[in-house]
Order: structure tokens, then C-alpha cells, then sequence
């Protein structure tokens, strides 16, 4: 699972190292307070459903996380082709800061 996820950030960066198609945002706004609560819900998601799996902690906390943030860089890939708003590496941010957030959280209710 560990490979996984090193496979996936590494396909990632790789695949958005030569966008040309960037947008140029601000770090505040609406749009992040959504990334960042789609996100944690999406990590909470994917944790709860893990433990439904009965899956151990390592593997519930990778699944969530992956889960969380493969949503979100698949929507930033979405928002970089020709005709969208361009790749946002702060909308990306939030994301991950979310993903994280509604790990913990989930988490700490447990």
C-alpha cells in the first residue's frame, strides 16, 4: 500500500510538472473553504469505510488519505485540460490540508 502511494504522488507530480495550463488564484476564498471541507469529508469517508472493512489503522489511514487527495488532484487534472480554469497548486493544497483535517478528525472521534 505504501508503494501505492508513492507511485501515485510520484505519477502526479509527473503528469503536472509541464502543465502549461495554470490559473493564478488567491489562497483565500470560497472555493478553497470548499476543497477543504470536500476533502476532510471525502478522508473521513474513506476511513469509516475501511474500518467497515475491518482494516487495520495503517491501511484505513492510507486508503482514506489516498482516496481524499486522488479526488482532488483528479479534479485539479479536470480543471487543467484545454477548455477548464486551469491547475490551482493552492486549490491542491487545500485539498491535502482537508484530506488531513478530516483524517484526524475522524480519527480523534474514535
Amino acid at each position: 500500500m505504501r508503494l501505492l502511494c508513492l507511485l501515485a504522488i510520484s505519477s502526479l507530480l509527473l503528469f503536472t510538472i509541464g502543465c502549461t495550463h495554470l490559473v493564478n488564484d488567491n489562497w483565500t476564498g470560497k472555493d478553497k473553504v470548499q476543497h477543504f471541507i470536500a476533502s476532510a469529508a471525502m478522508a473521513a469517508a474513506g476511513r469509516a469505510y475501511g474500518t467497515h472493512q475491518n482494516w487495520n489503522e495503517a491501511r484505513c489511514r492510507s486508503f482514506g488519505l489516498a482516496f481524499s487527495i486522488g479526488i482532488g488532484a483528479a479534479k485539479e487534472l479536470y480543471d487543467s485540460r484545454a477548455g477548464g480554469t486551469g491547475w490551482s497548486w493552492k486549490d491542491f493544497a487545500w485539498d491535502v490540508s482537508g484530506a488531513a483535517a478530516g483524517y484526524s478528525l475522524y480519527h480523534a472521534t474514535r
